[in-house]
């Protein structure tokens, strides 16, 4: 049997720098600056929705349902795997990740997960064109912190 498909340095090190960057923007609750690292008519999976097509719709059914109501969302790069396509063009994400959610009397816990992520490179650059993140197994779904949303994309909003 052949080993799996690991990704190159380079490439390894490309993704955990997005999976950093988003995380940012996702600890910030910045919709605008994270909208360009997906391809726009992404497939996603989410708590929200089965199947959400395009990052617009998953933004305003996924994203404005958990980044405002949770804090301190991190992947776990050392525990992420980075797999590629022989040609280096598409690269899957398997990578654990951590956030804080909140009980109604504002009280906190941990709210682990797990995420998939596809990638395509196009011009030099990764975008996702799939992403399925899910809560660990007993992780609460519901999250009650009111974060404000730093900015919203003008193309999202059509």
């Amino acid at each position: 049997m052949t080993s799996l498909p690991t990704a190159d340095s380079a490439t390894h090190r490309d993704l955990l720098d997005w999976l950093d960057t988003f995380a940012g923007f996702v600890r910030d609750v910045d919709y605008a600056s994270a909208y360009p690292l997906f391809h726009p008519d992404i497939l996603a999976f989410g708590t929200h929705r089965d199947v959400i097509p395009g990052v617009a719709a998953w933004m305003r059914s996924q994203w404005n349902n958990v980044w405002p109501r949770t804090a301190e969302f991190r992947f776990d790069l050392d525990g992420t795997h980075v797999l590629t396509s022989a040609d280096g063009s598409m690269a899957t994400v398997i990578a654990p990740w951590t956030s804080i959610g909140y009980h109604r009397d504002g009280t906190g816990f941990d709210r682990p997960g797990r995420a998939t992520l596809i990638f395509q490179r196009s011009n030099e650059r990764w975008l996702c064109v799939h992403s399925h993140m899910s809560l660990n197994r007993g992780v609460p779904q519901d999250s009650h912190a009111d974060r404000p949303v730093l900015a919203w994309p003008p193309e999202a909003m059509g």
